[in-house]
C-alpha cells in the first residue's frame, strides 16, 4: 500500500499511463488520470488514510450466446475498457467492521455494517445489499472480510447492458481479497461470490456470465454445463495487430460498439424471466432438467407434441438455444483462426435467431415503443455490407451491439446519436487481465 502523496507523485510523472492505456485504451488515458486525481482528492478529504491501494473491475460485453448460460449452455464474452475504478484502505477503530464507499454516481455514501451479514429484505436492490452479500460469501467460503473505506468512479453506463452491477460486485470482491486475503482469492471464487450476492441479496435472478467475464477478463469462451464449475477458455484472436487492441476490433478494420437506445427496463422483469422458464419447460418435455444436450433432430422429430404441450414460443426459444449454444463454440473457432468474415456471419446469425426465435427484441407491454428493432433496422440501412448488428444482453429494451467498419464509423455514430441522443454509441475495447490491482512502480 502507498501514501496518497506517493500515488500523487507517481500520477504526476505519468506513472500510471501504461496501466491506463492497457485497461482503458490510449484514447481514454487523460480521462483516467483525471478520474484518479478526483478519487485521490475525495479519499484524502473524506478518510485521510495513511496508506491506500487502487483497484479496477471492468464491465463486459456479450459476443455470443444470447440467453444460453441459464440452461447450462455456452457463451462468448469479453471484459471491456469501461470500469469501476477505486482507491481504498482498511477501516479501523470503531468502524473496523463497516464498509463506507463514496461514489460520484451516488448522492449518499454506501454504508454496510459487516457485524451482521445476513440478508436484509429492505436492502434488496441497493448497493449496500451487494456489499453485505459479497462479505457474507467471502466468509462462508472460508475467506476473510472486514471493513474498508473506498472512493469509486465508474464509466459503465447504468442500464446499457454492460453489467455495471457485476463490475461493482467484482470490485468489492477484489478489495476484500487485496486487504484481507493477500490477493489470493481466485477469479472463479470472486465470480461465484458476486453472483450469489446479486441473486440472494440484491434480489436479481441473473445468470453467471456477467460476473465471470468481469472477474476473469479478456475474451472468454465459457461452458456452463456444470453451472457451479464452469469451464473457461481464454480466446486469443488470430488477427493481425492483436497487440494493439485499441485499433478497432483487434486490427480487423471494424470497431466494436454498443448502442444505448434509452429504452426503459421498467416492468420487463416478467419478459426476462419468461425466457429461461420457457426453455426449461421445453427441455422438461424431453425429460431433461436443462436444455443443454437436446438436438435439433430430437426437436423436429417431436415438434408436433412439443408445441401442443409447451406452446409455439417455448418451442422457438428451445430452437434458439440449441443453435446459439453451438454458434458460440463456432465463434470461438473463427476468432482463433482470424476468420473475420466467418465470425461476422455468425454474429448476424445470432442476431437473426434472437429476433425470430428467442423473440427478445420486441417489448410486448408497450408495442408503440420498439427501440431495439428500430436500432437494428437503421443500422442495417446505414451500414449494408460494412457492418453487422445484433441484440445485446437481455433484450426487449436497452442496447444493440454493432461491428462497424472504420470507413463508416463516424457517419454511423453521428446518425445513431441523432436518433437516440448524444453518446448513444459507446465504443468498446477488449480489456485483458493483469491490472486488477494497480501498483505505482
Amino acid at each position: 500500500m502507498y501514501s496518497i502523496a506517493t500515488i500523487r507523485n507517481h500520477l504526476a510523472k505519468g506513472g500510471f499511463d501504461k496501466d491506463f492505456c492497457d485497461i482503458h485504451s490510449s484514447s481514454r488515458c487523460k480521462e483516467s488520470n483525471n478520474r484518479l486525481t478526483k478519487l485521490l482528492d475525495l479519499m484524502e478529504k473524506s478518510f485521510n488514510p495513511e496508506y491506500s491501494q487502487i483497484a479496477s473491475a471492468p464491465g463486459r460485453t456479450e459476443l455470443g450466446g444470447n440467453h444460453t448460460d441459464h440452461n447450462h449452455g455456452r457463451v462468448l464474452a469479453a471484459a471491456v475498457n469501461l470500469d469501476c475504478l477505486s482507491i481504498f484502505s482498511p477501516a479501523s477503530g470503531p468502524n473496523e467492521q463497516t464498509v463506507t464507499i463514496l461514489s460520484e454516481n451516488f448522492e449518499h455514501p454506501i454504508v454496510a455494517d459487516l457485524s451482521d451479514t445476513t440478508p436484509r429484505p429492505e436492502e434488496e436492490g441497493t448497493s449496500e445489499s451487494i456489499v453485505r452479500g459479497v462479505a457474507d460469501g467471502f466468509r462462508k467460503t472460508g475467506f476473510k472480510a472486514s471493513g474498508f473505506n473506498a472512493c469509486i468512479s465508474s464509466t459503465i453506463p447504468s442500464g446499457a447492458g454492460l453489467s455495471s452491477s457485476a463490475a461493482f460486485e467484482v470490485l468489492v470482491g477484489r478489495i476484500f481479497s487485496a486487504l484481507f486475503n493477500n490477493s489470493m482469492v481466485d477469479p472463479l471464487d470472486i465470480a461465484r461470490i458476486a453472483k450469489r450476492a446479486e441473486n440472494l441479496y440484491f434480489g436479481k435472478p441473473c445468470g453467471f456470465m456477467d460476473q465471470m467475464a468481469s472477474s476473469f477478463e479478456g475474451i472468454l469462451g465459457i461452458d456452463f454445463e456444470d453451472p457451479d464449475n464452469p469451464i473457461v477458455e481464454r480466446v486469443s484472436p488470430g488477427f493481425t495487430n492483436t497487440e494493439n487492441s485499441s485499433d478497432g476490433f483487434y486490427g480487423t478494420g471494424y470497431r466494436l460498439c454498443v448502442i444505448d437506445t434509452g429504452g426503459s427496463h421498467a416492468d420487463l422483469t416478467p419478459e426476462y424471466a419468461s425466457i429461461p422458464q420457457e426453455i426449461l419447460k421445453a427441455a422438461q418435455f424431453f425429460g431433461r432438467t436443462a436444455a443443454r444436450g437436446i438436438t435439433i433432430s430430437e426437436v423436429m422429430e417431436h415438434i408436433g407434441p412439443l408445441r401442443e404441450t409447451v406452446g409455439d414460443r417455448a418451442t422457438l426459444r428451445l430452437l434458439h438455444f440449441i443453435g446459439e449454444d453451438e454458434r458460440a463454440v463456432q465463434q470461438v473457432k473463427s476468432l482463433q483462426a482470424g476468420n473475420m468474415k466467418e465470425y461476422m456471419m455468425q454474429v448476424a446469425e445470432s442476431g437473426h435467431s434472437s429476433s425470430n426465435f428467442l423473440q427478445n427484441c420486441y417489448n410486448t407491454h408497450a408495442p408503440s415503443e420498439q427501440p431495439i428493432p428500430l436500432a437494428l433496422a437503421v443500422t442495417e440501412m446505414l451500414l449494408g455490407s460494412n457492418g453487422v448488428s445484433r441484440v445485446h444482453g437481455g433484450g426487449f429494451a436497452g442496447t444493440i451491439q454493432a461491428y462497424v467498419h472504420e470507413s463508416h464509423f463516424e457517419k454511423y455514430r453521428d446518425a445513431m446519436d441523432k436518433l437516440f441522443g448524444a453518446g448513444a454509441v459507446i465504443e468498446l475495447v477488449v480489456r485483458q487481465p493483469g491490472r486488477e490491482i494497480i501498483w505505482p512502480s
